[in-house]
């Protein structure tokens, strides 16, 4: 069956330096895989008309489809629409039913209405205009030589408006998508090589139609198995088969066999088991607390968090010893079981992690270099501990233990 493919153009310089991250074409191209669209590119340009023409020639050359965002502004740098105009060999017009709907944004907040609000109600009459709900730039369609060409506006949340108002019908009905599933595997405990090594005959013997892909992140493994076929049906009970036997290869690695987070595996075991958890964090700063409280319904199980990065919060919150911190240091394995201790008492939780560290990029010593962190979990009958040394930057490694960390609360709920 042949593949749709779609090219992604995000337009505007401050893309280019970093200023704004491009969060839009990750959702887009989410979009598009659940419909059967495989994305051949994604494209950033400046706010430069020979750079956008010739990312709109080269990305029609492979694509079906072309999505451009951005440059849809009221303001002189915003030029995606004369641009697209002189493309597609039109001219602007007035949209009656935007241009009321801009009038009617400003009039109800009592602010006037400029020329150049005005102006955005004006678009290229070789396009299919699309009504945006949610601000004042519509979204535009074109089509030319069997290519389906689609300019939103930057702000995600108006590009989502047109492209879950319009687009994603339109292509459907345009285009004879193949069924495109995945299942995903998230393991822990074993590198990728080593994994890779492990099931080398079950990805050998896997049906051109399947895929496997490799997605190490955190500390942690995904193993996505995507399989494209005529209907989903027949498609998903092949992926099924194999998925499954995938799974029992590697049944002693396995976190969760579905695409969530390590947070969100976390807060389902604690949901079912009725059981509360807390944090004790000193490096992390809070960063596990964050991570567990950024799943919704988490104050069902999540009491609380302590961040003690000084050695007086330590002592005069978490109860740890000052004798503890004075024998063997605040990045140590008797200080983490201690905030684990006094953590549970504070707290009132029935689990705590705690987690106590030196991430970086100074403040190591020979003893303890940077990137060495102690991290414990438990309850109140018992604590497992463990010593991580992460070799990344601050951020990442703040992540990582954060990671780790959860990891090991879930693996001591589960042992």
């Amino acid at each position: 069956m042949e593949k749709i493919f779609a090219s992604l153009i995000t337009i505007g310089d401050e893309l280019l330096i970093g200023q704004t991250i491009d969060t839009n074409s990750a959702w887009i191209a989410q979009q598009l895989n659940n419909i059967g669209v495989w994305v051949k590119r994604r494209v950033a340009v400046g706010d430069n008309k020979k750079d956008i023409i010739q990312a709109l020639e080269e990305e029609s050359r492979d694509a079906h489809i072309i999505l451009i965002t951005g440059g849809l502004g009221p303001t002189a740098d915003d030029i995606t629409k004369p641009v697209l105009n002189d493309y597609f060999g039109g001219r602007l017009i007035v949209h009656e039913e935007t241009l009321h709907s801009v009038m009617a944004f400003f009039e109800s907040r009592g602010l006037p209405v400029l020329q150049r609000n005005v102006d955005q109600a004006r678009v290229p009459d070789t396009c299919q205009v699309l009504f945006n709900r949610r601000g004042t730039a519509p979204g535009m369609l074109f089509r030319k030589h069997d290519k389906l060409y689609v300019s939103m506006p930057g702000v995600p949340h108006e590009m989502k408006g047109i492209m879950e108002d319009y687009v994603l019908n339109i292509i459907k009905e345009e285009f004879h998508t193949p069924a495109l599933l995945h299942q995903t595997l998230l393991t822990s405990g074993m590198g990728e090589s080593f994994v890779a090594e492990r099931i080398k005959k079950f990805e050998e013997a896997l049906p051109a139609s399947i895929k496997l892909a490799y997605l190490p992140n955190f500390g942690l493994l995904k193993l996505r198995l995507t399989a494209m076929g005529k209907d989903k049906i027949s498609t998903a009970a092949l992926l099924s088969e194999h998925f499954h036997e995938l799974k029992s290869i590697l049944e002693d690695i396995i976190v969760v066999d579905e695409d969530i987070p390590i947070e969100q595996v976390i807060g389902r075991l604690l949901k079912a088991a009725g059981k509360t958890m807390g944090t004790a964090e000193s490096c992390t700063g809070g960063n596990i607390a964050h991570m567990i409280t950024s799943v919704a319904g988490s104050s069902a199980y999540f009491k609380g968090s302590v961040v003690s990065y000084a050695n007086e919060i330590k002592t005069s919150v978490l109860s740890v010893p000052e004798s503890i911190l004075q024998q063997y240091g605040a990045v140590s394995e008797e200080t983490v079981k201690a905030m684990v201790a006094g953590g549970i008492k504070t707290l009132g939780s029935d689990y705590m992690v705690a987690v106590s560290g030196i991430l970086g990029p100074d403040g190591g010593t020979e003893e303890k270099p940077v990137g060495t962190v102690w991290m414990a979990a438990g309850d109140s009958k018992d604590v497992v501990t463990i010593k991580h040394h992460f070799r990344y930057d601050r951020a990442r490694n703040t992540d990582m233990a954060s990671v780790a960390a959860i990891n090991l609360l879930r693996k001591f709920i589960t042992r």
